[in-house]
């Protein structure tokens, strides 16, 4: 059985961080070793919330734990999102090294938490340079939105050309997959929004229906998802595929809902047979 240790924040209520990824991960099959960075009452976007944040040395103690059971050689994949501090950053990096020793062909999916379009940068300084000095070169999937992707690649990007340009800019830092979300291209649509996957100089796009709907979780429930459909399929045209469907049929069933919260478990049929496909192109 596929297992993949997840380190993330993490919400009682509601469903950001390990409380987005986790559940997908398993109804898929795969093995969840989740480790939290954070545990709050509820996402920030509240206002208000109760709870503790967790340090690196937290993080490295609990791996430890793992480790001690021998399991490592297990685990096949690491997947790590927002980092609340460069010290939980370095955590994580160190954590991967761990893995990988024992296991080399371990992967580290990375969701570049850094920022978003109408928001800017909104990660705690350092963070930013962390990801891209650090933890985007140990990464071999990372899953930045179009905003992020530019601040990685170092560059503005706004046609499809140059989208591609920045994602291969992002890979040479490292990583083999980019998955660009929330990509808003010249040629994207006004009533669509596009998601990239580059990899080996290939690039495919899916086009799906923008929806009202705006949650917190989608980004990482989308990296979960695209990670679970990669390692089963080693094919990132295909993971991105399958990915987008079961988040739009999520983000879909949430909206019809007029949920503040994702529907995670109300639309769960959606990750392992989701009601509507979209188009993969190769671009």
């Amino acid at each position: 059985m596929t297992a993949v240790l997840s380190i993330q924040s993490h919400v009682a209520y509601g469903h950001v961080g390990n409380s987005s990824a986790v559940f997908p991960l398993q109804r898929l099959g795969i093995e969840v070793w989740p480790i939290h960075t954070v545990q709050f009452s509820n996402h920030t976007g509240y206002g208000e919330w109760t709870g503790r944040v967790y340090d690196g040395q937290s993080i490295e103690e609990l791996v430890e734990g793992i480790a001690a059971r021998g399991v490592l050689p297990r685990c096949d994949a690491v997947l790590s999102g927002y980092l609340g501090s460069a010290d939980i950053g370095h955590a994580v990096v160190g954590t991967v090294a761990k893995v990988r020793a024992a296991n080399p062909d371990a992967l580290y999916a990375c969701d570049p938490v850094i920022g978003d379009v109408g928001r800017g940068v909104f990660v705690r300084p350092g963070i930013e340079e962390f990801m891209r000095e650090v933890a985007v070169p140990a990464a071999d999937v990372v899953t930045p939105n179009h905003f992020e992707l530019d601040l990685l690649a170092g560059q503005t990007t706004r046609t499809l050309a140059e989208v591609k340009d920045a994602a291969a800019a992002v890979q040479a830092l490292g990583p083999r997959v980019v998955v660009t979300t929330s990509l808003d291209a010249e040629d994207t649509p006004a009533d669509s929004i596009d998601l990239l996957a580059s990899e080996g100089g290939r690039h495919w796009r899916v086009r799906t229906p923008k929806l009202g709907v705006s949650v917190n979780g989608a980004g990482d429930a989308i990296a979960a998802l695209f990670l679970a459909h990669w390692l089963r399929t080693r094919s990132a045209g295909e993971a991105l595929g399958a990915a987008a469907a079961s988040v739009f049929g999520l983000l879909a069933r949430t909206e019809a809902a007029g949920s503040r919260e994702i529907l995670l478990v109300d639309a769960q049929e959606e990750f392992v047979a989701p009601s509507r496909s979209f188009a993969v192109d190769e671009v």
